[in-house]
């Protein structure tokens, strides 16, 4: 089927022009090397601002030495954290639709010189059926991920798309919001990705050293530097106002790609009025037939991953911070505390995954994953030591309020007004059809615990939605 819509915004930028400017990125890092302790503590009074650090500021904690500063770095994330986001999660799967892919990243299960994989590309039958058993466990979000490949052109994901909204399971599930990982386009497709009622386009630069860049990407239509790194100026021209950023982490010093995200940032922001909606910085993990990532040039190990993380929060408060099923359940714990907005849970990364068994078919992944528990037995954990709100709220996606006035609101803090009711009604519903009984008492208990705190007026409006919730009613959100 053809899909066809008007482009929605014009801006004016170079796009043979790199923003990434790897001298004064090395500058900044190297004049911001061996800080002061005062350098520091500055800083981290500044972050407690919540209006976000510079690129000089970054540098600044990142190359921190001292540890009990670095303990005070980890305090004020979880500060700002729950200050901005409360104690909310956001719940998503991915849904891999293809690992056809034209592209040969060095670092990739899905790289086209890999001939080990066995390729596949779902027929829209078979997508309905991956969505249904996502929906029987409970989730509302889905990042559909497609392989970088002339056949996952934009008139196919629309379908796939749309095929995925169609799907009802008899047991109320339903999938509200289909974020998007694609190949970059031209900004007439991005249009027409958008008539597809997307959420967030998501797309990663991987490493924005353009000399590493070059060297792991060896061929396909990858190769060209400029051409992804301006994909997300091309969406938003399209009208696609909430895009993700990401880095992986491993494949050139993580200070480098830390502030070169933080530049891209900024750049979004200074170009379009509005930055990132989310952010994504997963670390390199090991993927069949490649070589670099059973041995990353520049492994991160636990200690800088948190730091990574933590340095994120308090440079752009206002911004998701996503965290994927690579880290172990013991490391996702600790990120949740320091910043981490968004988690997968219960995550296949293969075509097919979720229908094919109960057993994970490790060849044919993407990556190696870290935590292999179930939506229930994450939730209940999320519940239980974290004593966070398991969140499927896609009520700011349905009432418009993305890209610039979601940011807008978010910098005055409507968390109390909308996020937290949302959660909790969403949670319920969630406890109400999908819940094992021990995990439903665990949730309502600490829905209780979250209406007392709230003021007498909003807990009885929440209270309502909830009796609503509890009669049948579903999908209610302020």
């Amino acid at each position: 089927m053809s899909h066809h819509a008007p482009l929605t915004k014009q801006r004016d930028y170079d796009v043979n022009h790199s923003f990434i400017n790897d001298d004064a990125i090395w500058n900044i890092i190297n004049a911001c090397a061996q800080p002061s302790r005062d350098q520091v503590q500055q800083v981290l009074a500044k972050a407690r601002l919540c209006e976000g650090l510079d690129l000089s500021d970054a540098a600044i904690l990142l190359q921190n030495t001292e540890a009990d500063l670095t303990q005070e770095l980890f305090a004020v994330a979880r500060e700002i954290k729950q200050k901005i986001y409360g104690n909310r999660i956001v719940l998503f799967a991915p849904l891999y639709v293809s690992n056809h892919c034209a592209n040969s990243c060095s670092y990739c299960a899905f790289a086209a010189d890999n001939h080990q994989l066995k390729r596949r590309t779902l027929k829209l039958d078979e997508i309905r059926e991956e969505t249904k058993v996502l929906e029987r466990m409970g989730h509302k979000r889905i990042l559909a991920v497609y392989g970088e490949h002339p056949r996952n052109n934009v008139n196919a994901i629309v379908d796939s798309i749309q095929a995925m909204y169609a799907v009802r399971d008899e047991h109320g599930g339903e999938i509200r919001r289909i974020n998007v990982n694609a190949a970059p386009m031209d900004s007439s497709d991005f249009a027409i990705l958008k008539t597809a009622k997307i959420g967030t386009y998501q797309c990663f630069q991987e490493t924005y050293h353009r000399d590493t860049y070059q060297q792991v990407h060896k061929k396909g239509k990858k190769k060209d530097y400029l051409y992804r790194l301006y994909a997300m100026h091309r969406a938003m021209e399209a009208g696609i106002d909430d895009v993700g950023i990401g880095a992986l982490f491993g494949l050139y010093d993580h200070r480098f790609d830390l502030l070169a995200l933080l530049t891209h940032a900024q750049q979004l922001e200074q170009d379009w009025g509005c930055g990132p909606h989310t952010i994504s910085f997963p670390r390199i993990e090991p993927a069949q037939g490649s070589d670099i990532s059973e041995n990353p040039p520049y492994a991160i190990d636990d200690d800088r991953f948190r730091l990574i993380v933590a340095v994120l929060r308090l440079a752009v408060p206002y911004t998701g911070l996503i965290l994927s099923t690579r880290e172990t359940p013991e490391m996702r714990r600790e990120l949740i505390n320091m910043g981490v907005s968004q988690i997968s849970a219960s995550s296949r990364t293969y075509p097919g995954a979720y229908v094919d068994s109960l057993v994970e078919q490790v060849d044919k992944q993407q990556f190696s994953l870290g935590d292999h528990r179930t939506m229930d037995e994450v939730v209940q954990d999320l519940v239980d030591n974290l004593e966070s709100v398991p969140s499927f709220c896609t009520g700011c996606y349905r009432k418009g309020r993305t890209g610039d006035h979601f940011m807008g609101l978010a910098k005055q803090q409507f968390i109390g007004k909308f996020c937290q009711p949302n959660a909790l009604i969403t949670f319920r519903e969630y406890l109400n059809d999908f819940a094992n009984e021990q995990t439903k008492a665990k949730g309502n208990a600490l829905i209780e615990r979250e209406l007392a705190k709230m003021s007498p007026a909003r807990a009885k409006n929440v209270r309502g939605c909830l009796a609503r919730t509890d009669a049948g009613e579903r999908d209610i959100y302020l």
